[in-house]
């Protein structure tokens, strides 16, 4: 007898449910034993499951909570010491994975943290252009520094979020 999805492969395996010959390398174990794959259905988690509607919904929220954040970013950044970017990028990754988590029902995902891990560098680059921050930015090298370890702190923050 031959595999059905393999046909120039000889076997002597059947899958236990619907009986249709199985070779090797199509064979999924199941606990009752050997099964074909329509059979096994193997499917992700539900939680793991992102639609496209999903990543729209997601970049959505994250493009304006970015530009939110980094407002709130320049703003607090004008009238505080440099040191506090690493609080302040620190939060900003975590309202943004918080939002955008909340948003798609709490889904999970590397395209969600990437999208989160985008909002963050938004974020950051949002906070540079109000108030001259871009010039101050280039002409201190450890303010520069400062703001980049910060901004992988963010980041980190977010994707760790979707993990």
């Amino acid at each position: 007898m031959n595999c059905a999805t393999h046909p120039k492969v000889e076997t002597s395996l059947t899958c236990v449910k619907c009986g249709k010959p199985i070779c090797p390398k199509c064979m999924v174990l199941a606990p009752v034993g050997a099964r074909c794959p329509e059979c096994a259905r193997l499917h992700k988690l539900p939680t793991y499951r992102v639609t496209p509607a999903y990543y729209l919904r997601a970049v959505g929220t994250a493009s304006v909570m970015a530009i939110v954040c980094g407002l709130l970013w320049a703003l607090i950044d004008l009238f505080s010491p440099f040191f506090l970017n690493f609080l302040l990028a620190a939060g900003a990754g975590y309202v943004i994975a918080q939002v955008v988590s909340r948003s798609v029902n709490r889904k999970r995902g590397t395209g969600l943290a990437v999208v989160a891990g985008v909002a963050v560098v938004v974020s950051y680059l949002v906070s540079l252009l109000p108030f001259g921050g871009f010039f101050v930015l280039t002409s201190n090298p450890l303010y520069l520094l400062i703001k980049l370890a910060a901004l992988a702190l963010g980041i980190w923050i977010a994707v760790r979020t979707f993990r």
